[in-house]
C-alpha cells in the first residue's frame, strides 16, 4: 500500500472545514462574477437556467481542490487521486437491483413523513417551490442531477470523507454510516434525508467492496435519473403513483430485491478489490 499511486490521507474536522471553505469561496467567486457581469453588461446571469449548474460545479471543484492542496499534498506528498476503474459485468448485475430495492424502501419510509401541519406543511410547500425552480428545464436538470451531482458528490462523500475516515482507522461500517448521514444532512430537508442516507449507505458499501468510485457514481446517477424522470412525467418522485400500486407493494418488492441482491453481493459472491 505504501507504493500505491492513491494517497492514504485521513479525514478530520479540519478537512471538513477546508471543504466548507473551498465550497464557500468557489460559490462566492461565481456570485461576484455574476454581479460584475450585471454591472458591466446589464445581464443578470443568476436567472439563467444553467447558472445553478455552473455555481455548483465551481463550488464543488474548489472544495475538492482546497482539500487536495491543504490536506492531501502536505501530509502524503501526493496529489489527490481516485480509482475509477470498471469491474466485471456480473457485479453490475448485482448492485443495480440492490439499488432499486433501496430506492423502493426509501420511498416508503419517506412517505411516512408528514407533509401537512404548522411546521411540516409550510416547510414542504417551500421545498416544493424550490424544487420547481430547479427543474424548469429538463435538460439542465439531467445535466445537474444525473451527471454533475454524482461525480462531485461521490468524490467528496465517498472518495474523501468515507475513505479518509477508513484510512484513519475507523471501522468501515461506521465510516459508511457517518458519511451517509452527512450526505443526508446537506440535502437540507427531511423528505430527501431518508433517501440520501440509505442511498449513501449502499454507495458506501459498493465503494468499500470495489474500491472504485465509478460504480457509486453510476448508481448515484441511476438513482437521480429515476427521480428526474418521475418528476418530469408524474410531477412527483413516487414509484407507487407511477406504477399505480400500493406503497406497501413497493415496500415488499424493495425488501425482496434489496435482501436478495445484498446477500449475493456480500455473501455468496465475495467481490473485493484492492487499490494498487
Amino acid at each position: 500500500m505504501e507504493n500505491s499511486k492513491y494517497p492514504k490521507f485521513t479525514f478530520t474536522w479540519i478537512g471538513g472545514v477546508v471543504l466548507l471553505g473551498g465550497l464557500f469561496i468557489g460559490t462566492m467567486f461565481v456570485s461576484f462574477f455574476s454581479t460584475f457581469w450585471k454591472i458591466v453588461f446589464g445581464e443578470n446571469l443568476s436567472i439563467k437556467e444553467w447558472y445553478l449548474t455552473v455555481a455548483n460545479a465551481v463550488g464543488f471543484s474548489t472544495a475538492i481542490a482546497f482539500f487536495d492542496f491543504f490536506i492531501v499534498r502536505p501530509t502524503t506528498k501526493k496529489r489527490l487521486n481516485f480509482n475509477f476503474s470498471p469491474t466485471n459485468f456480473y457485479t453490475y448485475l448485482l448492485i443495480f437491483p440492490m439499488m432499486i430495492g433501496m430506492m423502493f424502501i426509501a420511498e416508503f419510509i419517506t412517505s411516512q413523513i408528514p407533509t401537512t401541519g404548522p411546521f411540516f406543511g409550510e416547510y414542504y410547500e417551500f421545498f416544493n417551490r424550490l424544487m420547481g425552480q430547479l427543474t424548469d428545464d429538463p435538460v439542465v436538470m439531467i445535466i445537474t442531477a444525473v451527471i454533475m451531482a454524482p461525480v462531485f458528490e461521490e468524490i467528496i462523500f465517498r472518495g474523501i470523507i468515507q475513505k479518509g475516515l477508513m484510512n484513519k482507522g475507523i471501522e468501515p461500517w461506521k465510516a459508511i454510516v457517518f458519511s451517509s448521514v452527512i450526505f443526508g444532512l446537506v440535502h437540507g430537508n427531511p423528505w430527501q434525508f431518508v433517501g440520501a442516507v440509505l442511498l449513501g449507505c449502499v454507495l458506501g458499501l459498493v465503494y468499500y467492496k470495489t474500491k472504485s468510485l465509478l460504480l457509486p457514481m453510476l448508481l448515484h446517477g441511476f438513482n437521480n435519473l429515476c427521480s428526474s424522470l418521475l418528476i418530469t412525467y408524474t410531477k412527483n418522485e413516487s414509484f407507487a403513483d407511477a406504477f399505480k400500486v400500493s406503497e406497501w407493494i413497493i415496500l415488499l418488492i424493495g425488501i425482496v430485491l434489496f435482501s436478495l441482491f445484498y446477500y449475493l453481493f456480500m455473501k455468496k459472491y465475495k467481490v473485493h478489490y484492492s487499490e494498487v
